[in-house]
């Protein structure tokens, strides 16, 4: 069967019109130790342009620049296609202490490199890749309108980065007249739902869409991790272990592994595999553009396509839900229960929205 991706959506508050999955490169290139082959990479990104997907997401470090090579060369003759996404902040020289952050000399070093990998002449979306706590913010979106007005950058995203920080950022852009953030690529499954008490409300007020990476898990929600798997330290940064781990987890515990049973259990009830439930509960939140699918194999990618024909029932949505439910913090946790909501609104009731 296949799969379409051609159902574009809005990117944010623009007016871009990208795929309702995003294609991650990280895995584009062996420099890592776990990445797909140049071959095998180009039968991925073959059947994701095919299905008329149009979003490809890269890094300017990722594989040590082998993935924006890569990719380079893909796009070539399908440029005017693809939407292109990269991302600056990440060291290119460790031993360069100016070679990382989100200050205006990394900004256009790293975006000069990116279109050398990239052999193209503009960046169709631009993240800054991580808050860096040094640098001011009205310093990096004047840096990133100024590339925006210079045409090597059309829109601009943020990635890893506290609600309060990206909030004032936005707030600047719009009083001072730059270019606006109109993406959020953040950490985003059932096992990492902790976002939704401020990250994502934030986008949604501010019109950022919601790029989830990781909606896997690192790979717990698929299935191929057991409790034989728990160890004393599961918070640890992992790159590669026997089971192909490729990135940091820090969610391998017996409550993730509960969430991923439920996961299994929807997964058998409707005949499809897990990793296409968990990608399809992700779309299910309105703040959501579009899942950032990462893949090393061709199989892996065409099973991600399929979480689109998914339709899960209000049953199994209440069972994910509940499973995956993230503890309420303050001030929610407070200004939700009954007596502080009658304080708030007396005896009368209004329609809330969150």
């Amino acid at each position: 069967m296949t799969h379409s991706l051609d159902h574009y959506r809005l990117l944010g508050r623009s007016g871009l019109r990208v795929s309702p999955l995003a294609l991650g490169t990280m895995t584009f290139g062996s420099d890592w130790g776990w990445g797909a082959a140049e071959d095998e990479a180009r039968r991925i990104f073959d059947a994701y342009v095919e299905r008329g997907g149009n979003f490809v997401d890269t890094a300017v470090n990722y594989t040590n620049g082998a993935s924006e090579r890569i990719l380079g060369t893909f796009i070539k003759d399908k440029r005017e296609r693809i939407v292109l996404s990269t991302k600056f902040t990440m060291a290119r020289d460790a031993a360069n202490i100016n070679s990382g952050g989100n200050h205006r000399l990394n900004l256009q070093r790293s975006v000069e490199t990116s279109l050398r990998q990239l052999d193209t002449d503009r960046i169709d979306l631009l993240y800054l890749h991580a808050w860096d706590f040094t640098t001011r913010p009205d310093e990096a979106m004047r840096a990133l309108d100024d590339l925006v007005r210079a045409g090597k950058v059309l829109y601009l995203g943020i990635c890893n980065t506290p609600a309060w920080r990206i909030a004032e950022m936005q707030t600047l852009a719009d009083l001072r007249g730059w270019s606006p953030l109109v993406a959020l690529q953040i950490e985003y499954s059932l096992v990492e739902r902790t976002v939704e008490h401020e990250l994502i409300p934030m986008a949604e007020a501010l019109g950022l869409g919601v790029l989830p990476w990781s909606p896997l898990g690192g790979g717990i929600l698929t299935g191929k991790y057991t409790s034989a798997d728990l160890n004393d330290d599961n918070s640890a940064e992992v790159s590669a272990d026997r089971k192909g781990v490729i990135a940091s987890t820090g969610h391998l515990t017996q409550r993730s592994l509960d969430i991923a049973d439920v996961v299994g259990s929807v997964a058998e009830e409707l005949g499809v595999s897990r990793s296409q439930v968990a990608l399809a509960w992700t779309l299910l939140n309105p703040a959501v553009t579009a899942p950032v699918m990462g893949a090393r194999t061709l199989a892996q990618a065409e099973d991600n396509f399929g979480a689109l024909e998914i339709t899960l029932t209000e049953d199994q949505i209440a069972r994910l839900d509940s499973a995956s439910r993230p503890a309420p913090i303050f001030p929610h946790r407070f200004i939700e229960r009954p007596m502080v909501r009658q304080l708030i609104h007396g005896t009368q009731t209004v329609e809330h929205r969150r």
